[in-house]
């Protein structure tokens, strides 16, 4: 485990004025496993020091038992402690602004009554103006039912809301645009169908998120045939957008092609199943995905629709047995399972200059630090290893690119595109095992995919204007 900002907490403690006595605090703190932060002086008192100490932990339990353990040192009372994580989100993470001026009555009357009601008659009399004169043209929906968020699985509407308040911010962070969490209290495909559908005219776009398989697959496609404007489920489609990113940088580096490689997968959910279909547009032609029942092949029994379609465009050997079989000889294992789905003995058949891309969290599905040197490159969802392989690459970036051109969907082609634009943003000199995945705050990446993104807009036919093009005023000759 590593200390994480995640479990972290601001201690308020009251200490005896005296030397020493701080030593025994960070001492105790030490003995317990925790990593010593800030230390700010809040006030000096006539006998003691109020002093707020941040610690980092490696989980939940670790923090209550360092809490402990500072509690129980000599000469120093605990006033409060703080969890800083549950400190950000207080009041929501997100907020609404105006982006005009409302200070005169001249203001007033046209940004309401009565000067709105023309611009509301002009949208009526030609409906693409909408575009122009509201928000749509920035503004993205965050759509969820809260069924499978983040490894927490069903927690619910009100539990997802925080993520979706989180993606949002990411949206608005790192591309510039307006999200909005919708958490819906249904898990009926139809309903939600239905009311994405209805709402759909405010928004630019339409972000799904954490719905859970084999529903999402249904009301994405139900969505992308229904709407004349993007739907993304993130799960799906930016996850196999940074993987093929991720690992088109990683072939370059062991001199190894897409076409070429033998590549074996565990979860075959909805990210697993998007990746696989991403890496085959992209030119992969040996893949066997395997869930917890092994690999899927054709004529296993027990498959749902789902996995058997699966079955019938991969594994073009029909090949049977358990993801840590099948990694013999293989070139390169993509994990969007369970911890423990392979073992250091299974990455040690691989070929040589191996590639691991273990991405379940917050557990791997090997741990990273016991197949060095046995694999060439290693990636992770986690942001304390190197090669960090996160949606926030992708997402943000898609979403202004389609924007920027309005496009009426995000095709495989525009998919292709943000995956290629994001790896090409690490450079031939700076491209090493540790460093296949750019940074998440590389501020080129997002304007990067979001160009590549309009032109495959432009060039498959998805956009209706061209990037750079003039915006006219309604009302006005």
């Amino acid at each position: 485990m590593h200390p994480s900002a995640s479990f972290s907490a601001a201690i308020r403690v009251r200490i005896e004025n005296h030397p020493g006595a701080f030593a025994r605090l960070a001492a105790a703190i030490g003995e317990a496993g925790g990593l010593l932060g800030a230390i700010d002086l809040v006030r000096v008192e006539k006998d003691t020091k109020i002093r707020d100490v941040n610690i980092l932990a490696d989980d939940e339990r670790h923090l209550h038992l360092i809490v402990d353990a500072v509690r129980a040192v000599d000469g120093v009372e605990v006033v409060h402690v703080s969890d800083r994580t549950f400190l950000m989100h207080l009041g929501g993470k997100i907020e609404m602004k105006p982006r005009i001026p409302l200070k005169t009555r001249d203001d007033l009357s046209m940004a309401y009554t009565p000067g709105v009601a023309r611009v509301s008659r002009a949208i009526a009399d030609d409906p693409d103006k909408i575009w122009n004169l509201t928000i749509k043209r920035n503004t993205v929906a965050v759509v969820s039912d809260g069924t499978a968020v983040l490894g927490l699985g069903d927690i619910g509407p009100g539990g997802a809301m925080p993520v979706m308040e989180g993606k949002a911010v990411l949206f608005k962070e790192f591309g510039g645009v307006d999200a909005f969490p919708i958490c819906l209290d249904t898990k009926d495909p139809d309903e939600i169908v239905r009311t994405v559908q209805v709402i759909a005219p405010a928004f630019g776009g339409i972000n799904l998120e954490d719905i859970s398989a084999p529903r999402c697959f249904e009301i994405e496609r139900r969505l992308r045939e229904s709407l004349d404007i993007p739907v993304f489920h993130d799960d799906q489609h930016g996850t196999a957008i940074v993987v093929l990113a991720s690992l088109l940088n990683a072939l370059r580096l062991v001199g190894k092609s897409v076409e070429n490689v033998r590549i074996v997968t565990t979860g075959c959910g909805a990210a697993g199943m998007a990746v696989t279909r991403t890496l085959q547009s992209a030119g992969a032609t040996w893949i066997v995905g395997c869930d917890e029942g092994g690999a899927l092949y054709r004529g296993r029994p027990g498959l749902d629709d789902a996995k058997r379609e699966y079955a019938e465009t991969t594994n073009p050997e029909n090949l049977q047995g358990t993801a840590d079989e099948l990694l013999a000889g293989a070139d390169v294992f993509i994990g969007l399972s369970v911890p423990g789905a392979i073992t250091v003995e299974g990455v040690k058949r691989m070929a040589d200059r191996a590639i691991v891309f273990a991405m379940a969290n917050p557990n791997p599905e090997v741990d990273p630090e016991a197949i060095e040197g046995l694999a060439e490159v290693i990636a992770t969802g986690r942001s304390d290893y190197p090669n960090q392989i996160n949606n926030v690459l992708a997402f943000p970036g898609v979403f202004r690119g389609a924007l920027d051109v309005r496009a009426r969907t995000i095709d495989a082609e525009m998919e292709l595109a943000a995956a290629r634009a994001i790896a090409a943003t690490i450079a031939d000199d700076e491209l090493a095992a540790d460093y296949v995945v750019p940074s998440v705050f590389n501020r080129a990446v997002a304007p990067a995919v979001a160009a590549a993104v309009a032109e495959a807009a432009e060039r498959t036919g998805a956009a209706r204007r061209a990037r750079g093009a003039s915006t006219s005023v309604a009302g006005l000759p």
